[in-house]
């Protein structure tokens, strides 16, 4: 997903869905005016945040008294 606002684009690409919850897992705007690879640092930080969505939707999942 792109989005321009008052000229600068932001991209929303890095979601995923577990179970009926959708978590964005980073939003952040675009810098580089060519290339198209996203930087380790957010790569990192997009892992990391997974493992966190991963870890609440199992924590949610258990409290809802599902397997």
């Amino acid at each position: 997903m792109v989005e321009d606002f008052h000229k600068n684009t932001y991209w929303a690409v890095y979601k995923v869905q577990l179970g009926d919850v959708v978590y964005v897992l980073h939003v952040f705007q675009k810098k580089s005016k060519s290339g198209k690879a996203t930087p380790k640092a957010d790569i990192d930080l997009i892992k990391s945040r997974l493992k966190l969505a991963k870890q609440d939707h199992d924590r949610r999942t258990k409290a809802k008294g599902k397997s």
